[in-house]
């Protein structure tokens, strides 16, 4: 079960470049329910996600390289393409300040520990994202936006990245 919040960013932080970061490109092959091939570095998935804006079922099996290639040739609209920065949630403090940036790998993720920073490319230039995952739904309910975060955008569908691909990006 993946339970997650999503947020608008108002400011990067001042340290982004020393955190551990990934480039991750996706496409999606489904969107109801959604369906999708990613590329996370060197790794390679192909991912279910049930119904839902808070919290959904989701399942990632592996691919190899020519499988990826395969199916992000099925794929509809756009090719997602995004470079995401791991920060963990105890430096929401110092966001704007200069201080020893914690690093991080992917394995640290999944309990709310971590924000999963997601700076898009490509035709979602200037979209950035924040996504933290919860352990449980009332640890998400609780969590209060801190000032560095521009708006909650967990409910609005818009924001997803399945509906991104084939809808494009409202830039508001």
């Amino acid at each position: 079960m993946e339970i997650e919040r999503k947020f608008l960013i108002r400011t990067l932080p001042v340290m982004l470049k020393e955190y551990a970061r990934e480039e991750i490109e996706q496409g999606y092959l489904c969107v109801n329910p959604v369906v999708r091939v990613r590329r996370q570095g060197e790794e390679y998935y192909l991912t279910y996600k049930g119904g839902g804006l808070f919290a959904r079922e989701e399942y990632n099996l592996p691919l190899t390289k020519e499988g990826y290639d395969h199916l992000l040739g099925k794929a509809d609209g756009y090719v997602i393409t995004k470079t995401r920065y791991l920060i963990p949630v105890e430096d929401l403090a110092c966001w704007e300040e200069k201080h020893d940036a914690k690093k991080l790998s992917h394995e640290d993720v999944g309990d709310g520990r971590v924000i999963e920073l997601d700076v898009f490319h490509g035709a979602f230039e200037g979209l950035i994202l924040a996504e933290i995952e919860f352990s449980d739904r009332e640890q998400a309910k609780n969590f209060v936006m801190p000032p560095c975060f521009l708006e909650d955008v967990t409910f609005d569908g818009r924001y997803h990245n399945s509906y991104m691909s084939r809808n494009g990006w409202d830039r508001r």
